[in-house]
């Protein structure tokens, strides 16, 4: 069914609508999974390891996110200046920006994700899925990209 140029899954209910419903359902088992994982991990070793766990990580994620990051840009500064357009700088740029987003979060199971999106060897999963994401976005026609410059 179309509505408006916008395709609906089912009647009356969009697509957005639908991944907004999905996100926040992640979103709930999420926090309730890492609420477990805290009281699991209090329970064996502490309150002070979680505290001091949750902080630990959070001050080396920002360290290594911004690491990544200023290398990330920098290699997308010399592909630029070679003349070419940085593909895989920008898919990094991504992957570090939720990795780093993820690492901010309270909660050891979003530090592991968020450290798999800053480590280069395990991020190159995802930047394969984000690549496959983007093509078939372009080729549906829900990104169109427009050149610079006078016509």
């Amino acid at each position: 069914m179309v509505k408006g140029g916008e395709t609906l899954l089912f009647p009356y209910i969009e697509i957005g609508e639908i991944m907004f419903r999905f996100l926040f359902i992640i979103l709930v088992i999420l926090s309730a999974l890492e609420i477990g994982v805290f009281i699991w991990l209090g329970n064996e070793f502490g309150g002070w390891f979680v505290i001091l766990g949750i902080i630990g990580t959070g001050i080396i994620g920002a360290l290594l996110a911004k690491n990544q990051g200023i290398e990330a840009l920098n290699r997308a500064k010399s592909q630029m200046s070679l003349g070419g357009f940085p593909h895989d700088e920008i898919l990094d740029g991504i992957a570090i920006l939720i990795g780093a987003i993820l690492l901010f979060t309270p909660g050891f199971i979003t530090d592991t994700l968020g450290f798999l999106l800053l480590i280069p060897i395990t991020r190159q999963p995802v930047k394969r899925k984000l690549k496959n994401l983007f093509i078939n976005m372009m080729n549906k026609g829900n990104i169109v990209f427009f050149r610079g410059g006078r016509r």
